[in-house]
């Protein structure tokens, strides 16, 4: 079993009772307009530390464990809606580790130290129309202009993309083929040539803001390379490896509280003279749902051990992402289904959890990609 310390637990009810006081009581109209203030509720974020938990407290970070980014996700995940702890997790875990490891301390300065104050919102831009998992056909293009990149292209699927201030952009720098041609560029949205083209309407996640951007001949300094450039895929797989992990831990909190509702639900739903959680069928799927979301929670705590004691956890976040996106839409459909006609209504929370649930098997990594790097690893394949 996991040490969490009393600092951890009181960090568990600092995050759980934010999230009920600043964000729970707006989902319904988050919901509606597609998209939570990003800048308020980071600033808010940031005065109770929770933007750069695991940071060099030079930057503005609270230079605290990774088991303290664990009790974050999985409350904000119990909490909800699960669009924004998405837009919580871009800030925390995937637009902001590449620039803390590899960026310079001028980029740190700049960019980093925004973020976690709460004064900047920011995102990372890697989907493209026609290349997605397959980060080796992105188009997107930087070229050297004397001291700066201009850069064209466009970007898809792009959480707090309408908000950003800035984008950890990942482009093709160079002709070389394959892995070695990519970068990761601190691009200021501010920027002449930077453009949102449109937000997009997606069918879950709806709470946070998803968009397609463009870039028409725009201009930054080439010093906004975080670390070296040509090396801007390895940068980024490190930092899928954070955003899989916070992905995971967010769903472990999500499905936590839909398996409790639904029980509630049914003890006090009656059918044919008794409570709807006496039916033996009900209670063992429930049952079983909730052992397998113990051994995923479990899982996850080992990851979390092990990336503390420096170790490569790409296996652990793989198959945690994997798992977790898999129970994630069996739980939703269960829950859904429990319910009965009132689950399949738009007020209810069921339906809200049923939409959101599969973007866990598709953000991040789909699980057909999760699988593909499982296969590797553990050497299933020609």
């Amino acid at each position: 079993m996991v040490a969490f310390s009393d600092e951890h637990h009181m960090l568990r009810k600092l995050v759980r009772d934010f999230a009920e006081k600043e964000i729970g009581p707006y989902t319904v109209a988050w919901e509606a307009t597609g998209s939570f203030p990003a800048h308020e509720l980071f600033a808010k974020m940031a005065t109770l530390g929770l933007l750069g938990l695991e940071y060099d407290p030079a930057y503005g970070g609270q230079g605290a464990d990774h088991l303290c980014t664990v009790v974050l996700h999985e409350e904000l995940g119990r909490v909800g809606p699960a669009g924004v702890a998405l837009g919580i997790a871009v800030q925390t875990d995937m637009a902001t580790p590449s620039l803390h490891h590899f960026g310079s301390e001028e980029l740190k300065q700049r960019y980093l130290v925004p973020a976690l104050n709460g004064e900047a919102v920011c995102s990372v831009a890697v989907t493209e129309p026609d290349a997605g998992s397959d980060v080796t056909s992105l188009r997107t293009r930087a070229v050297r202009d004397g001291d700066d990149w201009v850069i064209n292209g466009s970007k898809h699927y792009v959480t707090n993309g309408t908000q950003a201030d800035w984008i950890c952009l990942l482009a093709r720098t160079s002709d070389e083929p394959g892995y070695g041609g990519l970068s990761q560029i601190v691009v200021p949205t501010d920027t002449p040539g930077f453009q949102v083209q449109r937000r997009l309407d997606k069918l879950g996640m709806r709470s946070s803001d998803t968009a397609e951007l463009t870039f028409t001949d725009l201009r930054v300094p080439a010093s906004n390379t975080i670390g070296t450039p040509g090396l801007g895929f390895y940068q980024q797989m490190s930092q899928f490896q954070n955003e899989r992990l916070a992905l995971s831990y967010t769903a472990v909190g999500a499905m936590e509280t839909a398996l409790t509702r639904t029980a509630d639900y049914l003890k006090v739903r009656h059918a044919f003279g008794r409570p709807l959680i006496d039916n033996q069928h009900l209670g063992f799927t429930l049952a079983e749902l909730s052992a397998r979301l113990d051994m995923l929670r479990q899982y996850n705590y080992a990851a979390a051990e092990a990336y503390m004691r420096g170790e490569d956890v790409d296996r652990f976040a793989t198959v945690g992402k994997l798992q977790a996106g898999r129970l994630a839409r069996e739980i939703a459909a269960t829950c859904l289904q429990f319910h009965g006609a009132v689950g399949y209504m738009e007020e209810m929370w069921t339906a809200r959890f049923f939409r959101d649930s599969p973007v866990w098997s598709i953000g991040g990594g789909t699980d057909e990609i999760m699988l593909y790097v499982l296969s590797r690893l553990d050497g299933y394949h020609a």
